[in-house]
């Protein structure tokens, strides 16, 4: 089966600082990886570029199989397709049932069935009946939630996370971990940036560990990256 991410000989340079080398890797559909590494190591710039927010300087991106060309109406379709959730979300000054619609309206989903997807989005995370409360009045797990629910509502094939616990309660964190930890099995690929992959509750998944921009390990899986 043809991996839903393949890498080869990806780098990403700032004038002559190299800030990503990555060989060769794999992802494939319905999986889910932790990225992990120390701050520095290349885990976001690798996110933004899975997320076809940043062009890499060299090598080539394939997804589902076709090359990513970065350009015109095809980037704008696969940016459609994939979800990236940052640390610390921006929320619109408005309510949460107004954050939660964004997305689906620039896709031209709205009244009852827009309606619906809302409610079901932000029941996933727990914030059944918060529709009308203003999001930036919220504390910070339950922002964080309302930004889980903004990218679920979505439905994206694959589900980006740079450290969405880092900030959060214990009570947040438990909701936004079951919820994700679910995704695969409902066949969305979930690559999460974590400094502590067992508070995330990832017993058994895919790990990838970056290092000054490689790859110095990946296990259960994936396509072996040495350091250079």
């Amino acid at each position: 089966m043809e991996p839903l991410y393949r890498l080869e000989s990806v780098g990403k340079r700032y004038g002559e600082k190299e800030v990503l080398a990555i060989p060769a890797l794999e992802i494939r559909e319905g999986s889910f990886h932790f990225l992990t590494g120390p701050n520095g190591s290349g885990k976001t710039t690798l996110l933004s570029i899975l997320a076809f927010l940043l062009r890499p300087t060299s090598g080539a991106l394939f997804y589902a199989g076709m090359r990513v060309e970065w350009e015109g109406k095809t980037l704008v379709a696969l940016r459609r397709q994939v979800t990236l959730l940052h640390q610390s979300p921006y929320l619109f000054d408005g309510t949460v049932f107004h954050n939660v619609a964004y997305g689906l309206k620039v896709r031209g989903i709205d009244g009852a069935a827009g309606k619906e997807r809302i409610d079901k989005a932000l029941k996933m995370v727990g914030l059944e009946g918060f529709g009308d409360r203003r999001a930036r009045a919220l504390s910070g797990g339950e922002m964080q939630r309302v930004a889980l629910a903004r990218a679920l509502v979505l439905a994206p094939r694959a589900l980006l996370l740079d450290e969405p616990l880092a900030n959060v309660d214990r009570e947040s964190a438990e909701v936004i971990r079951g919820v994700i930890v679910g995704l695969p099995a409902r066949g969305t690929t979930v690559i999460m940036a974590t400094h502590d992959p067992g508070r995330a509750g990832g017993q058994g998944d895919e790990r990838i560990r970056l290092e000054a921009g490689r790859i110095c390990r990946v296990t259960s899986g994936c396509v072996e990256g040495e350091r250079r």
